[in-house]
């Protein structure tokens, strides 16, 4: 199977135990401990500075945090509603700069409604409008055009039952119309940035726990073969998000717990989920600056979330306890005609916000990042969201100190925007192949050419490809099942699809292995 992927982007096996081999009779400029979408974009600040690059996780590509977000590019919203302007500012341009430039493929306008219920004091949807228009400002200011995103408008409870079928009309008195960026995939999005990373000379190694830590490089241990190795390097950037302050002492963090439903979006009988054409903004009883959200999604599922509670443990993969699902639900029932019983639940995820400790609830604690400078020179980068990673990886790469200009990233497109990939003569490619790899779908699509059958689903009645996986363990470091069912594509959000795939995940990955060891 010849493939052919951007010069130099390509993540796998093979260029993962070359490049791990190499790192450890070298010494880099920096050692990047985490490779979820801070961590991933530090690597390429650091590399597209002409900085030599090591970046390390102890698991996988967006393993922890950066898959369980609501995968959504916003604007601040929130940050608006809570009086820190800068944090809303910064969002509105990191969103514009994502949508624009550098992940225009991995992004589409969605439209939103806040539906006026009874709930919904007219004072409070007057309050709504003014940080609506205020967030339209911001847009302007970040030069984002008005064709991205278009403005806000307040629509009549006919216009508002058209976007949302599933509303209750009783008492309904309308609703208010934004818009905002959503990702077709938050963990796409971090693989995009560590290939890129790559295609600038970052070595990209997961799998590789850190389990001592200075300000000169780390001791790792290869999760694959058990072996520790020591890895140098000049300076040391800690991005392990949530599990950050056990490798540095005295980070102090107050994780934040994030719990969204995923929901059939055929699960509503009379006024079915799937005839959603926008999300919903769900304001939280008693708060003015909560939002739950209602987010259709184009495989016809709709994920509900999400919560902010306040976690004492840190696991690996964190569960969503029952309390944060009948939360959402009882939200759920004050705005729907038809219920959603907790048998509509097909599945649940929930990530961990690594918030700097701070006095105060959770749900209001400022979402600005920091970047800390232990005694031995480890910087630490926590705080913020995923919206804003550019922004974080910069400052973080600029606190090294290293004589290595400005960060240029805010022009850098990533694999699979337009213009990364030579042009190929015109083929018909699957839509969900355009619209997740975008200008590299035609070369997916060509491996079904020696292949049909890779443009088949892995799963009946769902949209996953098997050309996905081919090329996730091809070119995007897929490594196991894992892996291809729970980040590469998103099977593994519904534990009964994942056991229904797993057969085939697996079998695809010994196949792999097979032929790499005949070479």
């Amino acid at each position: 199977m010849n493939t052919h992927a951007g010069p130099g982007t390509s993540l796998n096996a093979q260029r993962r135990a070359r490049e791990l081999a190499a790192s450890v009779d070298d010494v880099a400029d920096v050692l990047v401990i985490g490779l979820g979408v801070t961590g991933a974009g530090v690597a390429l600040d650091a590399a597209a500075r002409g900085l030599k690059v090591t970046a390390i996780d102890a698991q996988d590509l967006a393993f922890g945090t950066s898959r369980w977000s609501s995968k959504l590019v916003h604007g601040g919203l929130r940050y608006l509603a809570s009086g820190q302007v800068d944090v809303a500012r910064e969002s509105a341009v990191e969103r514009g700069t994502l949508m624009t430039r550098t992940a225009p493929h991995l992004i589409r306008a969605m439209p939103f409604v806040m539906p006026l219920t009874p709930l919904m004091s007219r004072r409070n949807a007057a309050l709504a409008m003014v940080g609506l228009r205020a967030g339209d400002l911001l847009r302007a200011s970040a030069r984002t055009p008005r064709k991205v995103l278009p403005g806000p408008l307040r629509l009549s409870r006919a216009q508002t039952m058209r976007l949302a079928p599933g509303l209750r009309e009783n008492g309904l008195r309308g609703g208010l119309l934004s818009w905002d960026g959503q990702l077709c995939d938050d963990a796409r999005l971090v693989t995009a940035i560590a290939r890129t990373a790559a295609g600038y000379g970052a070595r990209i190694l997961t799998r590789c726990r850190a389990i001592e830590v200075t300000g000169e490089g780390a001791r790792v241990r290869d999760e694959l073969t058990g072996e520790v190795k020591d890895l140098r390097a000049r300076r040391v950037v800690n991005a392990a998000g949530v599990w950050a302050g056990g490798l540095v002492p005295g980070i102090t963090l107050r994780p934040s717990r994030g719990t969204h439903l995923v929901l059939d979006g055929n699960a509503m009988g009379e006024h079915p989920l799937a005839a959603l054409k926008a999300g919903l903004h769900l304001p939280v009883p008693g708060s003015v600056n909560r939002f739950a959200l209602v987010l259709p999604q184009d495989d016809g599922r709709v994920y509900v979330g999400l919560t902010d509670e306040p976690v004492d443990e840190i696991p690996d993969v964190p569960t969503a306890p029952e309390s944060d699902i009948g939360f959402l639900l009882d939200l759920l029932g004050t705005v729907l005609e038809t219920a959603v019983r907790r048998s509509d639940v097909l599945g649940a995820f929930a990530g961990l916000r690594p918030l700097l400790d701070a006095e105060g609830r959770t749900a209001d604690i400022s979402r600005r990042h920091a970047v800390l400078t232990s005694p031995e020179g480890i910087v630490t980068v926590v705080g913020g969201k995923l919206t804003t990673y550019r922004r974080m990886a910069q400052d973080a790469v600029d606190a090294l100190n290293l004589a290595a200009g400005p960060s240029p990233t805010a022009g850098i497109p990533l694999v699979g925007a337009p213009g990364t990939v030579p042009s190929s003569a015109p083929r018909r490619v699957p839509l969900r192949l355009a619209r997740r790899y975008g200008a590299e779908a035609p070369l997916m699509a060509a491996l079904a050419d020696a292949d049909p059958s890779l443009l088949e689903p892995v799963l009946p009645g769902r949209p996953y490809l098997a050309v996905e996986w081919a090329w996730a363990l091809a070119h995007e470091g897929a490594l196991d099942a894992g892996d291809l069912l729970d980040r590469r594509t998103r099977v593994g959000l519904v534990e009964a699809d994942r056991a229904a795939a797993l057969p085939r995940a697996e079998a695809m990955v010994a196949e792999v292995r097979s032929s790499s060891h005949g070479l």
